[in-house]
């Protein structure tokens, strides 16, 4: 049973991301700012392989579900900051409308890191309150703890990982994709944040 379940996972996963990436793609109505959220995916994979493997768990059906959680949850942060990100922007592009002039590239910078430090204390406490949930199940020794042992491993090793991410590499990445638009002259206001909003 445990074989025929890890093909199946085999064959979920692949659909699993695909799925994931089409609905970042119809949210977010670009496919690079997709590809950042999705960044978050292999950087929860690092930190849930780490600490999975640390704890000596094989991978199991129980630890493939963990990752998939933990997939959802990734993303889900990713674009929250993103939302936060293009927020602070569209408030500067908007006062630069108001004043008659186009935005500078120092003010991209600068609202990223507004939109960034927006996030910051929810970000920690989303990742501080999951894994106070989370870390008594590593300790537990009642029925099914041999089960949801290995199932949160991952999402506790992975949730400390993309949590960096998200707060350290999708904001470099967003003033890279924000700066090389507004070079091209294509830099505008987003209708993610109205849709979200």
């Amino acid at each position: 049973h445990q074989k025929r379940a890890e093909e199946r996972l085999l064959l979920v996963l692949p659909i699993v991301f695909l799925l994931i990436f089409t609905m970042l793609y119809l949210t977010l109505k670009d496919w690079k700012e997709a590809s950042v959220v999705m960044l978050s995916v292999p950087f929860a994979l690092i930190g849930g392989v780490w600490l999975t493997a640390l704890l000596g768990y094989n991978l199991s059906v129980a630890v493939w579900v963990g990752f998939i959680a933990l997939y959802g949850l990734a993303v889900q942060t990713g674009v929250v900051m993103v939302v936060y990100l293009h927020q602070a922007l569209d408030e500067r592009l908007a006062a630069a409308t108001r004043e008659g002039r186009a935005i500078r590239k120092e003010e991209i910078r600068q609202a990223t890191i507004e939109g960034a430090l927006g996030r910051l204390r929810p970000k920690l406490m989303t990742v501080a309150t999951s894994m106070l949930g989370l870390v008594p199940i590593l300790f537990a020794t009642g029925v099914g703890s041999d089960v949801m042992k290995p199932l949160v491993a991952p999402m506790i090793g992975g949730l400390f990982t993309s949590a960096l991410h998200v707060l350290v590499m999708t904001p470099v990445l967003f003033i890279i994709m924000k700066e090389r638009a507004w070079r091209k002259g294509k830099l505008k206001r987003s209708d993610l944040v109205e849709w979200m909003g």
